[in-house]
């Protein structure tokens, strides 16, 4: 590089520097770089760690070590001073050697403390790099460490130093804990593995592409970081999968997921859908662009085998009565995912030119994602409850209002105060099944007290309330609308002195109702209006008797003053005269949950955690189950920092 060329990009540097000034002062900012110092002044330190030399994001090159130049440079380390001056003089000079044959080849000295680097020797090399857009800076780091704290900024960088010696990167920052140990495992590491050099350059390169098109969709405007989006990203589709994208696919496949991105910031991401409802015709001429189809093609996509699975069966009846209702307006495929490769199934029913998918398992979830955001027109719902994915669709059942039906008919009916419940998986919505079983057998016996073990953890539950001498007992579900209801492994049950199991009652789903509701909206315009009157938020829907996505079956042993008592709750149930929930409640740490006045809203109900105090029992953590049953219970779990959706496979 020539002398005039250095001086020309000085020239270039100062008009950088003084916009940076000009801007900073207007807006009540201060203007020069950080100064370590007076940083560290006000604050308390725990130690100092000698890192060596490492490449420095030179945009995380914040300040200096002490005022001594301060003034020389703007925050943005563009030069202040003119080219006359011994400061000028000495940068040009620099930035000569830079693109000569000598080169800056000394590293800068510098600090680093809670993720930003001040600089103690060689402010103006760093000034020339960054006047050129130089990536990194390599430089000798000390890192300054902080007092710990109980602050969000504190805990998640002292997450950062606990896994700096693994993966090395200043590069990687993210807004939540435990993100870095979610991106060991969703790059196929374990969560000691250490990076090699190979893997670094190889994360940084699609960092540095997955920025661009990130910052050219306007993931500025989004509170997170870029790491945060793409560990979201990572989410979906596997490391492989991302790197081999070329800018465009990269950009196509961001872009399916901004919807998700932008949902996962709100306060309240999801919007449930409680009862099935058509929009207003007024409604629907406000809402430009709304599709109308008169016909669909439909795939189901199943996970187990009905001849050994219940809950499919249940979701095949529903099909049924789909086809059945709406004929000819509908082509329905079924297609078997029985190895669990979701993904290949799904893939095979977009290639069949399907408009709409329903995917009858939550451990399908991930998939549907990725299937989702790669047809942005293809309508996906997936049977699961609580998930914050605008790209899709979730559709569960509100199954506690039935619970609280039968938990009615067990108190009325448990002679000895003690009630028996077996719960399968402890999921999103199940504590609320629990607590409104066991508010319904209050209601009827206010002695009643509920038992609680899980099939998921337990093993033969049922032999282990015998032994115990409980004489009423709450079991599974009926999933299959057309299943013999009275089978002695579903419902609520009465065991007789001598020995027999007596039914009493037992909830029921009926998927057909739901499906032919969701179908019928798509034709009329009420689905796609739904969507766009919720914006950004994610739509689940969370039905109930209301919506005759479930019913309870009444036995005829039951006796009939109780039968008018349980079928009097139901209609008013269906009515909206009657809530579970709003009454007094008291947790089994005493804690009162509700004071009776009003009931508990839905978000409260949907992602209950705790058990009513006349519940003897827990709710299991993921390491109590049977290994069979982790998987859902992961995808499921009823706190959100547990969830742990299934890996994306390349």
């Amino acid at each position: 590089m020539s002398r005039q060329e250095a001086v020309a990009q000085y020239g270039a540097a100062i008009k950088l520097g003084q916009k940076y000034y000009k801007n900073a002062v207007s807006r009540g900012l201060y203007p020069y770089p950080q100064v370590l110092d007076e940083i560290l002044r006000e604050n308390q330190t725990a130690g100092r760690v000698e890192l060596g030399l490492v490449e420095i994001p030179s945009d995380l090159i914040v300040g200096t070590l002490s005022a001594g130049r301060r003034e020389a440079f703007a925050g943005n380390f563009m030069p202040l001073l003119g080219p006359e001056t011994e400061f000028g003089f000495k940068w040009i000079s620099l930035c000569e050697a830079h693109l000569g044959d000598e080169g800056i080849r000394d590293p800068i000295r510098c600090y680093e403390y809670l993720g930003n680097f001040y600089v103690s020797e060689g402010n103006k090399r760093v000034s020339v790099l960054k006047s050129y857009d130089a990536p990194t800076i390599p430089g000798i780091v000390s890192r300054i460490i902080p007092v710990y704290a109980e602050d969000p900024v504190l805990q998640r960088y002292y997450e950062f130093m606990e896994y700096y010696p693994r993966i090395s990167l200043y590069q990687i920052r993210f807004s939540n804990l435990g993100s870095f140990e979610k991106l060991q495992k969703r790059m196929g590491y374990e969560k000691d593995h250490v990076w090699t050099t190979e893997e670094k350059r190889s994360f940084l390169a699609l960092l540095s592409r997955f920025k661009a098109a990130y910052l050219k969709l306007g993931g500025e405007r989004l509170p997170g970081t870029v790491c945060d989006a793409l560990l979201a990203c990572l989410h979906v589709f596997s490391f492989p999968e991302l790197r081999e994208k070329n800018a465009e696919e990269l950009e196509k496949a961001l872009e399916g997921l901004w919807s998700d991105l932008k949902g996962e910031s709100l306060p309240r991401p999801i919007a449930v859908s409680t009862a099935p409802e058509e929009a207003s015709q007024s409604i629907l001429n406000r809402v430009i662009g709304i599709t109308r189809p008169d016909h669909l093609k439909i795939a189901f996509i199943y996970g187990n085998d009905p001849e050994v699975s219940a809950w499919s069966r249940a979701h095949i009846q529903g099909e049924k009565t789909l086809a059945a209702e709406l004929g000819s307006k509908v082509s329905i495929q079924k297609y078997w995912a029985l190895k669990h490769d979701y993904q290949q199934a799904m893939e095979k029913a977009v290639a069949d030119g399907v408009d709409l998918i329903f995917a009858t398992t939550p451990q399908m979830i991930g998939d549907c994602r990725k299937i989702a955001a790669l047809n942005p027109k293809l309508r996906v719902l997936n049977c699961a409850l609580s998930k914050p994915y605008m790209g899709l669709r979730t559709y569960y059942s509100r199954s506690y209002e039935a619970k609280f039906i039968t938990g009615a008919i067990a108190g009325a009916m448990a002679e000895k105060n003690r009630i028996g419940y077996i719960a399968n998986y402890p999921i999103v919505g199940v504590p609320a099944d629990i607590n409104a079983f066991a508010l319904g057998a209050q209601m009827t016996n206010p002695r009643a007290q509920i038992e609680l073990l899980w099939s998921s953890e337990t093993d033969d539950p049922l032999s282990i309330f015998r032994e115990r001498g409980i004489s009423v007992i709450s079991n599974r579900d009926a999933t299959d609308p057309k299943q013999a209801s009275w089978a002695l492994d579903f419902g609520t049950n009465l065991l007789r002195d001598d020995g027999i199991m007596v039914p009493l009652a037992t909830p029921r789903w009926d998927w057909g109702r739901f499906y032919v509701q969701v179908v019928r909206s798509i034709f009329n315009g009420s689905y796609e209006a739904l969507a766009k009157t919720q914006g950004e938020q994610a739509i689940n829907y969370w039905w109930g008797m209301n919506g005759g996505l479930i019913d309870v079956d009444f036995s005829p042993a039951l006796p009939e003053g109780l039968r008018r008592l349980a079928e009097h709750l139901c209609r008013d149930l269906r009515d909206g005269w009657f809530e579970p929930f709003r009454c007094r409640i008291r947790d089994q740490k005493g804690v009162l949950r509700c004071d009776g006045s009003n009931s508990l809203s839905t978000a409260e109900i949907m992602r209950m955690d705790w058990l009513c105090e006349n519940v003897e029992g827990h709710i299991p953590e993921i390491q109590e189950l049977k290994p069979e049953a982790v998987e859902t219970s992961q995808i499921l779990a009823i706190r959100p920092e547990n969830v742990v959706e299934k890996e994306p496979q390349s």
